[in-house]
């Protein structure tokens, strides 16, 4: 009798490699930010992403809060990085460091470049012709280092696929959430997002700060009514039940909405609908008539249409891509 075979197992996929390029006198901030997103989120949570530091020149490395940080390894990192945060620069970075970016991105790493870290992208050329999020206190600069980048000081992300940027470092915990989204789902990305306690999601589209008011109160803060229109995904509001919560007129609330969040109210809800519908299309197996009445858009039909307009495709088509 022959002896039984052991079963050989699949080789797990080896993790996208997340590279964060820092330099001296780092903020913090946002390498903390991305090392949240794609590091270790215990047994519970997939593990697809690895995490680490490089330095052009690696050791101790001083930051704005005062304590220095240590980067072991060097520019040969970006060798075999996936994904290469660039998470603060100065404006002019050195010829090793943007030849080492350069051949990161033409191996097909996708680059993703924060506040000052736009500078880098930009000198190569990566953002001519293109549209970028940068810091309001950086446009000038930017548009006068390289006038073919399409500076856009408003919003807080734009995503390019091969490039990406945040015009400040507060978005970038919401740039690596939608990379995570982008590469692995929206139930993924929002099991982290819990898991951090993060706020909601923020799309690249949304506002870097709200302009100053010119007339009549401004709230400090949508967060109580954002929270509230969570909590009630599935029941059918409208800006006049949001206006009645919030204590203003309709009008009033579509203005301050609009101006804070970069988007009118319907148009936010609608968006947290379409990710709720996601993360339901990739987790579970409910039929679409359920997942219409779950996130409130009220029918197959509506949902169907909705989802169509949104993504390009079916949610049929979807769960089978994702599943």
């Amino acid at each position: 009798m022959p002896l039984d075979c052991p079963e050989t197992l699949p080789t797990p996929p080896s993790p996208h490699r997340v590279v964060a390029l820092v330099a001296p006198n780092q903020e913090l901030y946002p390498v903390t930010s991305a090392s949240a997103v794609f590091g270790y989120h215990g047994p519970d949570i997939p593990q697809h992403y690895s995490f680490s530091l490089c330095a052009e020149h690696p050791g101790s490395l001083p930051t704005t809060v005062g304590v220095p940080i240590q980067v072991d390894s060097g520019l040969e990192a970006l060798d075999d990085a996936d994904t290469v945060v660039i998470a603060g620069w100065t404006l002019t970075p050195s010829p090793a460091v943007l030849h080492a970016v350069s051949q990161a991105h033409a191996r097909g790493a996708r680059i993703v470049a924060v506040c000052a870290g736009i500078f880098i992208p930009a000198a190569l050329g990566l953002l001519d012709g293109r549209r970028a999020s940068v810091h309001w206190e950086l446009f000038s600069e930017l548009a006068a280092r390289h006038p073919r980048v399409i500076p856009d000081g408003t919003v807080i992300y734009v995503d390019h696929g091969d490039v990406a940027t945040a015009g400040a470092s507060a978005a970038t915990l919401d740039l690596c959430l939608h990379q995570v989204f982008r590469e692995y789902g929206a139930a993924h990305a929002m099991r982290i997002g819990r898991q951090l306690a993060a706020g909601p999601h923020r799309e690249g589209c949304q506002r870097q700060y709200p302009p100053l008011p010119t007339t009549g109160p401004m709230p400090d803060s949508l967060a109580p009514l954002l929270e509230w229109l969570l909590s009630r995904l599935p029941d059918q509001i409208t800006v006049e039940d949001m206006a009645a919560y919030s204590g203003v007129s309709p009008r009033t609330l579509t203005r301050q909405f609009t101006d804070q969040i970069g988007v009118p109210p319907a148009r936010w809800l609608l968006e947290r609908r379409l990710a709720a519908t996601r993360a339901l299309l990739e987790e579970t197996d409910l039929p679409v008539e359920t997942i219409a009445t779950r996130v409130g858009l009220s029918s197959a039909v509506n949902l169907r249409r909705r989802f169509h307009t949104a993504l390009r495709t079916t949610p049929a088509a979807y769960r089978r891509s994702f599943r």
